[in-house]
């Protein structure tokens, strides 16, 4: 994957991050962060939810919402939630390798005989069930779809921090997007 900026050192981490509860998720993570102690979360981590998938992270760091893809658009009342009640400023937006959500339609066959086999369910209703969803989740790039979705949150929820991210599951590490720079 193309673009993508290491963290090995603190000063890898972008300026407008260090110094946050973003620039914390990468020292803990990467870095290896002595953990702190939390009494509320000062986080929301949007990630993907693959199994392969593990932040490490201290205990009430953080809210998370595990969604296909790292697609956070049907839980904006979650992410609304987050920031209103529970009072978050900083949203890490993490997307990863080996997406499933990538080139979803040819995993339809699968996803219908799948719903048939294992469920009981017939197979007409099977195709349209992942006809109607597969469009909302199906994403081109696991890099170019989290930069898009930093960029609507960003847009939606103004004066809070959005920072796409990368998980490798190759190396199991948080990496930073070289086309994020921007912001």
């Amino acid at each position: 994957m193309e673009g993508l900026v290491n963290i090995t050192a603190q000063s890898d981490i972008y300026p407008e991050y260090q110094d946050s509860p973003i620039g914390r998720l990468l020292e803990y993570h990467n870095l290896a962060r002595p953990m702190d102690e939390y009494t509320h979360p000062h986080l929301l981590a949007g990630t993907c939810m693959d199994h392969r998938v593990s932040l490490r992270m201290p205990e009430k760091f953080s809210y998370v919402i595990r969604t296909g893809g790292a697609n956070l658009r049907n839980n904006e009342f979650q992410v609304s939630f987050a920031i209103t009640v529970g009072g978050i400023r900083h949203i890490a937006l993490i997307g990863h390798s080996q997406c499933g959500m990538v080139g979803l339609h040819s995993k339809r066959q699968t996803f219908v005989d799948g719903l048939v086999q294992t469920t009981g369910w017939k197979e007409e209703l099977a195709a349209d069930h992942f006809q109607n969803f597969a469009p909302l989740f199906e994403i081109a790039n696991e890099a170019g779809f989290v930069l898009t979705e930093a960029d609507r949150l960003r847009l939606k929820y103004p004066g809070i921090l959005v920072a796409p991210m990368i998980y490798l599951v190759e190396d199991h590490r948080l990496y930073l997007l070289e086309a994020d720079r921007r912001h």
